[in-house]
């Protein structure tokens, strides 16, 4: 990508530094640390260059929030007070989308409350493959001037196109059904969704979709990997109808506690997500669809 012609500065928080000098490097464009240091009290110092251009982008994954709100907070405001005219947060993993309304009296829609905070401090959002229900547009759950919600379909059904030799791609319930859709269509693979059902947290029922598992190599594709028991499910059912390969694709790798040592205990033989959360399994980098989102005005 050529160079941006807008005066822009990327920003990477600690955590997530290595994608966000990826993304400059893919824009063409200025990169520079935020310094974040934690005192003893588990207050945060939060330091940026002195001189910003007109434009800031600040990088950073949300996953395990509570402990980077405060410090992005920090950071955005601190960027207005310096003389940023625009600021933008790009955060491939979009934290607190899912609780969309209060299932009993007295509890926090905390998508609101998450999404109207950070319109307070961002012009721009840009996230990969939120996790909405109920609202179906990113910018009703973040109401800033510009909010984009990407996909990494694309960059998924290249990798599959390189890695795997025409498979069978398995959405795990109906809320997967957008992605396998996305990915096997382009690429001519057969896919089917199972059917899910919640119990619990960590309690779910699969039932597969009526398709020949035996023999084959079955991608199973998720937007989400928390804790891992929907994965986990649809994976023993999958050894169990003779699948002889078991890959799972996912584009947010959170994978809470020991979710992946199980899944691989269980059969599935290799993950492979995008760099929108960092982790061992980040095959996909998603720097040139972000360096794309961010050229455009």
């Amino acid at each position: 990508m050529q160079p941006s012609s807008r005066q822009q500065m990327i920003l990477g928080m600690p955590s997530y530094r290595e994608p966000a000098q990826r993304l400059a490097a893919a824009a063409g464009c200025a990169y520079a640390d935020i310094d974040v240091h934690t005192f003893p009290d588990g207050e945060s110092r939060v330091r940026l260059p002195a001189q910003l251009p007109e434009e800031v982008v600040i990088c950073i994954s949300l996953d395990r929030p509570n402990d980077k709100l405060v410090p992005l907070e920090l950071a955005a405001a601190t960027a207005r007070e310096l003389g940023a005219g625009r600021v933008v947060l790009v955060a491939p993993y979009l934290c607190y989308m899912r609780q969309d309304r209060a299932f009993v009296p007295g509890e926090a829609v905390s998508q609101h409350v998450i999404g109207h905070a950070l319109a307070r401090h961002f012009d721009t959002v840009i996230t990969v493959d939120p996790h909405l229900h109920r609202v179906h547009r990113l910018d009703q759950a973040v109401p800033v001037r510009r909010a984009v919600a990407l996909t990494a379909a694309s960059l998924m059904t290249d990798w599959l196109g390189a890695n795997a030799n025409a498979p069978l791609l398995l959405g795990p319930d109906a809320e997967s059904a957008q992605w396998v859709s996305a990915i096997a269509t382009p690429a001519g693979l057969e896919f089917g969704v199972a059917h899910k059902q919640r119990l619990g947290d960590r309690d779910v029922r699969i039932t597969l979709p009526s398709l020949a598992f035996a023999g084959r190599h079955v991608v199973v594709v998720d937007d989400v990997a928390s804790s891992g028991q929907t994965l986990l499910e649809a994976t023993r059912l999958l050894v169990a109808a003779g699948a002889v390969e078991i890959t799972v694709l996912v584009t947010h790798a959170l994978f809470v506690g020991d979710a992946e040592q199980r899944l691989r205990a269980a059969g599935v033989s290799g993950i492979c997500s995008t760099d929108s959360v960092v982790h061992p399994s980040n095959r996909i980098a998603l720097a040139p669809l972000l360096a794309q989102a961010l050229s455009e005005p």
